[in-house]
């Protein structure tokens, strides 16, 4: 007779709660298990612990002081200890602040030399790496030494003592030893972090420093290739002032040495006065050289001199004899941008040009005036000129005269125009013509 098999046995799927499985115990009732109500006090003093330390580890950021104190303050709840003493070993971690830290029964931190000297003890050994834990079994029961390793040696550690009443057990040296092992690591992140934030910051200068020197160097560049095209226009206007005074002023000079010459022997009376004003043209035609040849050898006006020196010179240099110019400065002086210091030169040149060969002034006068909001300069003369007839002048030149006449003017007008400033002309109190620049101080815009 065959024996029907049996069913086959069920698997229990029951999951085991957490606790159950952390202390190997199968029942739930604690009030019949006074293991189990150990075994889930010391579980729940190890949660809580492990939540101190990783709290306390996650300072790490903050820099290794903030981190000391905070492994400290983990280890005193943990214990709830009366005293507990941190100390790194002379020479080991040496970027680590503060290298000791004493924290008594009432939570405060207690200096070197004010707390009891078995703390004080214990606090010296720890710094000498000259610990010794030769205690008898009555002291180790609220007694703690944990060393704090890295790399295989000792760096440090942890010393802690409890009240009477609060016993250390084997619970609370695993968890003073995991405390002690997180905090060499964190110890040591707190060093690398330190000096990696140093090197970021030298590299940050460093790179701060190459802008500036790279900005330095496109300047040179710059100021370099700017020299360089003035050298050159430098070059080209003293070979043109040699060509003029060369040729062309020779050739003026002489011819008005033969027109002297044939004006003596003539006895018609209407041609020695065409002849004298063909030699006085001839004359005006030298003066007119003679300042382009002076313009052209002067460049820019006398390279780092300021406006009022460059008219000073203007005015004494190259000017008929029969004209004398004086030159006013008022306000106080201040530095203005180069193209407006050669822009206001030309015109001063081009006007003073203009009283000595059409004006036959005997007098002019050069004032530059700085104000607070605006730069003046006037020129003025007691010739002959009239302030109607140059505007006039200046509209039949600005609409294109066929003769191509009066491009001083024209080219003062557009000078001023490009400064933002403004030109114009009008009876001057020495009797003359007085030409008026104004154009905005520096910082002012232009309009």
């Amino acid at each position: 007779m065959t024996t029907p098999p049996r069913p086959a046995r069920r698997t229990s799927t029951r999951v085991r709660p957490d606790l159950e499985a952390l202390t190997g115990l199968r029942s739930g009732k604690p009030h019949y298990y006074p293991e189990y109500r150990t075994s889930a006090e010391r579980l729940r003093r190890v949660i809580q612990a492990l939540d101190r330390i990783s709290s306390a580890l996650v300072r790490t950021v903050e820099g290794s002081e903030a981190l000391v104190r905070a492994v400290v303050e983990a280890a005193a709840d943990h214990l709830s200890a009366e005293w507990v003493v941190f100390a790194l070993v002379e020479g080991e971690l040496p970027d680590v602040q503060p290298r000791q830290l004493v924290r008594g029964p009432d939570g405060a931190e207690w200096g070197h030399g004010a707390c009891p000297l078995r703390v004080q003890r214990h606090l010296d050994q720890f710094r000498t790496s000259t610990v010794s834990a030769d205690h008898d079994s009555e002291l180790l029961r609220t007694h703690l030494h944990v060393p704090i390793s890295l790399d295989g040696r000792t760096v440090g550690g942890f010393v802690a003592w409890t009240p009477a009443e609060r016993e250390i057990d084997d619970t609370d040296h695993s968890v003073l030893r995991i405390l002690a092992g997180q905090t060499a690591a964190a110890l040591q992140n707190c060093a690398l972090l330190d000096h990696a934030e140093r090197l970021y910051a030298r590299t940050a200068r460093q790179a701060e420093d190459l802008r500036a020197r790279n900005d330095e160097l496109l300047a040179a560049q710059a100021k370099l290739g700017a020299a360089r095209q003035r050298e050159v226009l430098d070059v080209e206007r003293h070979r043109i002032a040699r060509e003029l005074h060369d040729s062309v002023t020779q050739y003026a000079l002489s011819a008005g040495m033969h027109i002297e010459l044939v004006r003596g022997e003539m006895t018609d009376d209407r041609l020695r006065t065409q002849l004298a004003t063909a030699k006085d043209l001839t004359r005006r035609a030298v003066e007119q050289l003679r300042s382009a040849i002076y313009a052209l050898h002067d460049g820019d006006g006398g390279g780092d001199s300021d406006l009022p020196s460059m008219l000073r010179r203007l005015s004494g240099v190259h000017m008929p004899d029969e004209l004398r110019v004086e030159v006013r400065i008022g306000g106080d002086p201040v530095a203005l941008p180069a193209e407006c210091e050669q822009s206001l030169f030309r015109i001063t040149g081009e006007a003073l040009f203009n009283t000595a060969v059409h004006a036959e002034a005997s007098r002019a006068v050069v004032r530059l005036a700085y104000r607070s909001d605006a730069v003046r300069l006037t020129i003025s003369d007691d010739g002959l000129g009239n302030p109607e007839e140059v505007r006039r002048s200046l509209r039949a030149a600005a609409m294109g005269a066929p003769s191509g006449e009066h491009r001083g003017l024209i080219n003062m007008q557009t000078r001023a125009k490009e400064l933002g400033g403004s030109l114009t002309f009008r009876r001057a109190r020495l009797g003359g013509l007085q030409v008026q620049v104004d154009v905005p101080a520096p910082g002012q815009g232009r309009s």
